[in-house]
């Protein structure tokens, strides 16, 4: 029985592992230059794996916006994320969500890339949730401006009944402490 190679190019098996782990849209030199590939196998790469996806017995898709592609859920599934969505939002924050949460007030701004080194695991659905929860929200790297990065919002500074982030408990204390981590 032969494989068509086809299914088994490592390329498209990597680059569906890199948008799965990122979460957001990534630009295609951007993919291009992680994989080490040529932009035309990168661009093949996306043809197939849309090819792969495009079954029905598949439950996401690429979203293709210009240069850039995103894994996301096919919409024949909206109803049952917004389900999960919204059970999530009456419930309490989960522990990995609160672990995303003090790196951002600790540490932010803070890129996802880092929150997911610290944390050793990919934390994009924590931070959509803290996201659309209002709890943080988007900024840029002061480090690299073209850089997405998260920071608490004014509604959890409100919440939590501090006037700044510096009034967070041990907040100086750990804030020297990741400034000398990082020298």
């Amino acid at each position: 029985m032969s494989m068509d190679p086809e299914q088994h190019n490592p390329l498209v098996a990597a680059l569906e592992a890199l948008l799965f782990v990122h979460g957001d849209p990534l630009d295609i030199k951007k993919i291009a230059s992680v994989l080490k590939a040529e932009k035309q196998d990168v661009e093949q790469a996306i043809a197939t794996l849309t090819g792969h996806l495009e079954h029905a017995d598949r439950g996401l898709m690429l979203v293709h916006q210009e240069s850039r592609v995103q894994l996301a859920t096919k919409p024949t599934f909206s109803s049952m994320v917004e389900h999960l969505v919204k059970d999530e939002f009456e419930e309490k924050l989960t522990p990995a969500a609160l672990e995303t949460l003090s790196l951002i007030a600790y540490l932010g701004p803070i890129s996802r890339a880092r929150v997911d080194y610290l944390r050793g695991v990919n934390s994009s659905y924590s931070v959509r949730n803290l996201l659309m929860r209002g709890l943080v929200e988007k900024t840029s790297d002061p480090q690299s401006p073209h850089v997405v990065a998260y920071r608490v919002s004014f509604d959890l500074l409100k919440h939590l009944g501090v006037s700044s982030i510096e009034d967070l408990p041990d907040y100086q204390k750990y804030k020297t402490i990741s400034s000398e981590a990082e020298a």
